[in-house]
């Protein structure tokens, strides 16, 4: 306690002391997971290796997707690591009625899946990868999402000035289309950004060598 009576921050998180012997690495490009992670308060580094290929048999379903393009993503990482290398590596998916929604692959894909989702019901599930050379752990987490009617006008807006090429289903709830669009949520919010940290804490609390 500092000498006005207030707690100093410490650099490293005391609640994750069980991961001090790591170094932990996120492999995620994805500005949102670097945000979401950071405000765990783990120090880390970010990492990203090109041309991973997000793909997956076609006899998988709803969450296993995700769960294993980020078991393919850490698979990739694997040759790079050292013996004190902690990874984290995830996926986020948008289920609708049995189909699968990832990234737009340009605006016009981008359009087309924000009018599917307009007025619907759909899940967003992130499937997450734990790894270092010992172990592996994987898990995921579900939120349902429920879309107000989109008017065209609304959709070109958004996709014109936001660009959400990189997103799931072509939107951030954290942005002006998750402002006007989204009427209800059931589950983690951050989720729907691209991370459960509270399900993703426990893991990393729970974590022993």
């Amino acid at each position: 306690m500092d000498e006005g009576g207030c707690f100093r921050m410490v650099k490293n998180n005391f609640m994750l002391e069980n991961l001090s012997g790591y170094k932990i690495i996120l492999g995620s490009s994805s500005p949102r997971r670097k945000e979401l992670l950071s405000g765990l308060h783990v120090n880390y580094e970010v990492k990203t290796l090109p041309d991973i290929e997000e793909t997956y048999p076609d006899d998988l379903w709803k969450e296993e997707i995700p769960v294993h393009i980020a078991k393919l993503k850490a698979e990739a990482y694997k040759k790079f690591m050292a013996d004190d290398t902690f990874l984290i590596t995830a996926d986020t998916v948008v289920w609708l009625n049995g189909n699968v929604y990832g990234k737009p692959i340009d605006e016009n894909e981008a359009k087309q899946m924000l009018r599917t989702l307009s007025g619907q019901i759909h899940e967003v599930i992130t499937g997450i990868c734990l790894t270092t050379k010992e172990k592996q752990d994987s898990f995921f987490a579900v939120s349902s999402v429920k879309f107000a009617v989109l008017e065209e006008a609304e959709i070109d807006y958004y996709v014109r000035k936001y660009k959400p090429l990189d997103k799931a289903g072509a939107y951030g709830v954290q942005e002006w289309i998750g402002y006007i669009g989204v009427e209800s949520l059931t589950g983690s919010f951050y989720n729907v950004m691209g991370l459960p940290v509270r399900i993703l804490y426990q893991h990393l609390k729970e974590w022993h060598k």
